[in-house]
């Protein structure tokens, strides 16, 4: 069973009485407690706990990170970034939620800005599954609809998915890709929209099992082996 750390820069809570009254005890807690549900070994980490919750002894004992941030994206050490970056590429798994697309590390790992189109309103959404039998979507229906969701719309800059698993569509017209999969070098790589602050989107059963779905895909090759660096040859000369 993989072992998931849930990072959340953990500011909305504290100044916005709106979603503390939807996370009292932050949306890490929210997702860790459902990932336990699943059967899913769910620790925390947060914004301003020292190193950001992110020590090596943390990161090395973590197959999974879970990142939510908006807020605070600039405030995380470029340390603690460098250390999230070579865990993923030792085989670490990395999801993503909402607008961690900001963050400094989904940025990085996709060189590219992340930018996209976003809007505050009465949107529903729908979440398409485009990606049935994928991993990610065991258990998932056809769609998902969220009676309210902040929108994200096109263009979203990022690398084109190596598998596209949600498009959503809001009920202002626009379409979005939510669920993109990516690895980079071992490290299996989950973005996933859905999560604005302001509405109780972590507390849909739906949504925390493609969450706890996503934990077990992206664990899966947090012990591979890499070798780099000067070899002998395989077949010495002669030989």
């Amino acid at each position: 069973m993989p072992r998931v750390t849930v990072w959340n820069e953990y500011r909305h809570e504290k100044t916005d009485p709106a979603v503390a009254a939807i996370y009292p005890d932050g949306i890490h807690t929210t997702i860790a407690s459902a990932l336990g549900e699943h059967g899913i070994e769910a620790s925390t980490a947060t914004m301003d706990e020292p190193e950001h919750g992110l020590s090596p002894d943390v990161l090395g004992s973590t197959d999974v990170l879970i990142w939510w941030g908006h807020l605070a994206h600039d405030e995380v050490g470029d340390a603690v970034v460098d250390r999230v970056q070579q865990r993923v590429l030792d085989g670490m798994g990395l999801i993503v939620l909402h607008s961690g697309h900001g963050s400094k590390i989904f940025r990085r790992l996709m060189g590219t800005s992340c930018n996209l189109k976003w809007r505050e309103s009465t949107d529903s959404e729908v979440l398409w599954n485009v990606a049935p039998g994928h991993p990610i979507t065991e258990g998932v229906e056809e769609n998902l609809i969220l009676d309210q969701e902040e929108m994200y719309g096109e263009f979203f800059d990022i690398p084109t998915p190596e598998t596209l698993v949600f498009i959503s569509w809001f009920t202002g017209g626009e379409v979005f890709r939510s669920g993109a999969v990516y690895q980079r070098g071992a490290g299996r790589i989950f973005y996933f929209r859905p999560g604005h602050e302001t509405y109780p989107t972590y507390h849909n059963k739906e949504i925390q099992r493609v969450i706890a779905n996503a934990a077990r895909w992206a664990s899966r090759n947090h012990d591979v082996t890499q070798k780099f660096g000067n070899p002998a040859p395989l077949m010495p000369p002669g030989s």
